[in-house]
C-alpha cells in the first residue's frame, strides 16, 4: 500500500494507470467522483488538490459559495478492478479553498472529529466498529413515474413468486419467505458471485470473516468485514458498497441495500459491533461475573446510545424505507429500545456466547465486538458510526433495566394504544415500537 505521494506516482507508473480518480462521500454517504489524465497528475496534487462545484453535491454548499476543494490521501490508492482502462482511484478529505480548514460537512471529516474527540475526551483512544450489512441481488428491477401512472417491481430466480414461471425449464428450487438462512446451493444460488465480491475486498485491502445467504428470499445476502478504527472502517464500507454493486452489475445483476425492498419477507440490516479501546484494553470487558461480561463503563456507553437513540435515528435510520423494516414479526430487527444479553431483538445487544480471548492478550479482551446495535445500511456510514462514538456515557449505569426480556409482538402493540404515533420520552428501560411506514420523531 502507498504512504506517500511519490509511493502513489511509483505504483501508478508500475501499474501502466492512465486515468486517476478523486473520490469523497456526499453527506448522504454516496461517493462522487472526477478524474483526471495520469500526464496531469504529480507529488503536488496532494498539496494543491482538486477543485470541484460544491453546490451540484447533495447537503454541500450553495451556488454562491459552491468552489471547495479535495485533498487526495497518499494512503488511499487503489488500483480500480472494474474499469477497462487502467485507472488508480485516491479517497479525498474536503477544504474549504479559501480558508483551507476542513468542511464541516464531509463525512470523514466527520469520523475523524470523533476520533479526534474521543482522545480528547480521556475516555479511549481508539474506537472499533465491525458492520455486518445485509443486501439484497436482483436479476431485474423496473420502476417509473408518469403523468398517468407509477410503479415499481423486482425479480429474482430465487423468488418463491417464480415456482410457476416458465424458465426453459424451471427446477423449483425457489426460496420460501424467511426461510433463506444459511441453505446450499441450488437453493442458494450466489455463492458463487459473494465469494468474488470477498476476494475483490481482499485486493483491495478489506479482510473479509464471513459470508453468506441471509433470511429473505430473492437473493439476501450478507458479508462481514473485519473490525477497524473509526475513519478506516468508514473508508472501506464505502469501498464494499462498490465492490457489491459492480460485482453485482458485472453478473447481470443489481444489488441494493434498501432496507424493505420486498413486502412480507425480511428487510435488509445491518448488525454493528463496536468497542471502545484505551491503552490496548478493551473497556467494555469487565469480568464473567458482571451481566453478559460487560464493564460499567459498557453499561454507560449503552446509556447513552439508548438515551439518544430517537435523535440518533435521524443518522442511523434516515429513509422513510428504514422504518418499514422495523415492524414486528420479520426477525432480527430492531423494534426495542433496551439491551440485553440474549434474543436479537433489542436495541442492543453483547455477542453470545462470551468472546474468546485475544490471543496473546494480557488483559484478557475479547477478540468480538461486544456490543452491536442495528442501523439501516442505507445509512451515511461514517455519520452513523461517528454519531455513536458521540453519544457515550449519557446515563449511569443503574438506570439501564437488565432484568426484563422483549414482550411478545401482541404485547408490543398493546403497548402502542393512543399514542401509537407519538415517540415516547426516553426511558432507558422502557419498550418502544411503531407501526411499519410511521416514522419515529427525530
Amino acid at each position: 500500500m502507498a504512504k506517500t505521494p511519490a509511493d502513489v506516482m511509483k505504483m501508478a507508473k508500475d501499474a501502466g494507470v492512465q486515468i486517476v480518480d478523486f473520490r469523497f462521500s456526499d453527506l448522504l454517504g454516496t461517493w462522487q467522483h472526477t478524474s483526471k489524465s495520469i500526464a496531469d497528475v504529480d507529488e503536488d496534487i496532494f498539496e494543491d488538490g482538486v477543485g470541484f462545484d460544491g453546490s451540484s453535491i447533495r447537503g454541500f454548499q450553495a451556488i454562491n459559495e459552491s468552489d471547495m476543494l479535495m485533498m487526495p490521501i497518499a494512503e488511499t490508492a487503489q488500483i480500480d478492478p472494474y474499469t477497462s482502462i487502467p485507472t488508480m482511484y485516491l479517497l479525498c478529505d474536503i477544504y474549504d479553498p479559501v480558508t483551507h480548514q476542513r468542511y464541516s460537512r464531509d463525512p470523514r471529516g466527520v469520523a475523524q472529529r470523533a476520533e479526534a474527540y474521543l482522545q480528547s475526551s480521556g475516555m479511549g483512544d481508539t474506537a472499533y466498529f465491525g458492520p455486518e450489512p445485509e443486501f439484497f441481488v436482483f436479476d431485474n428491477v423496473q420502476y417509473g413515474t408518469t403523468n398517468e401512472a407509477s410503479f415499481h417491481s423486482v425479480d429474482s430466480v430465487e423468488g418463491f413468486w417464480n415456482t410457476g414461471r416458465e424458465e426453459d425449464p424451471n427446477l423449483g428450487y425457489k426460496i420460501r419467505p424467511k426461510s433463506g438462512y444459511y441453505p446450499v446451493p441450488p437453493h442458494d444460488t450466489l455463492m458463487d458471485l459473494r465469494s468474488q465480491m470477498v476476494l475483490t475486498m481482499a485486493e483491495l485491502g478489506i479482510p473479509v470473516e464471513i459470508h453468506h445467504h441471509e433470511v429473505g428470499t430473492a437473493g439476501q445476502c450478507e458479508i462481514d468485514m473485519r473490525f477497524d478504527s473509526l475513519v478506516n472502517i468508514a473508508d472501506k464500507t464505502q469501498t464494499y458498497k462498490y465492490v457489491v454493486r459492480n460485482e453485482a452489475r458485472s453478473a447481470g445483476k443489481v444489488a441494493t441495500f434498501m432496507p424493505k425492498p420486498i413486502f412480507g419477507d425480511n428487510g435488509s440490516g445491518m448488525h454493528v459491533h463496536q468497542s471502545i479501546w484505551k491503552d490496548g484494553k478493551n473497556l467494555m470487558y469487565g469480568s464473567p461475573d458482571d451481566y453478559a461480561g460487560l464493564s460499567e463503563f459498557a453499561r454507560y456507553y449503552i446509556g447513552g446510545l439508548l438515551k439518544h437513540g430517537p435523535s440518533l435515528l435521524a443518522f442511523c435510520a434516515p429513509t422513510v424505507n428504514s422504518y418499514r423494516r422495523l415492524v414486528p414479526g420479520f426477525g432480527r430487527r430492531s423494534i426495542w429500545s433496551i439491551h440485553s444479553a440474549t434474543g436479537r431483538r433489542p436495541s442492543v445487544s453483547p455477542p453470545t456466547p462470551p468472546p474468546r480471548k485475544a490471543s496473546g492478550s494480557s488483559s484478557g479482551a475479547p477478540t468480538r465486538r461486544p456490543i452491536r446495535i442495528w442501523p439501516s445500511p442505507r445509512c451515511s456510514w461514517p455519520v452513523s458510526m461517528a454519531s455513536r462514538t458521540r453519544s457515550t456515557r449519557a446515563l449511569p449505569p443503574t438506570s439501564i433495566s437488565t432484568r426484563h426480556r422483549p414482550r411478545s409482538c401482541a404485547a408490543s402493540r398493546a403497548l402502542r394504544g393512543p399514542c401509537r404515533n407519538r415517540w415516547p420520552r426516553s426511558r432507558p428501560t422502557m419498550r418502544i415500537s411503531w407501526r411499519g411506514g410511521s416514522s419515529p420523531r427525530t
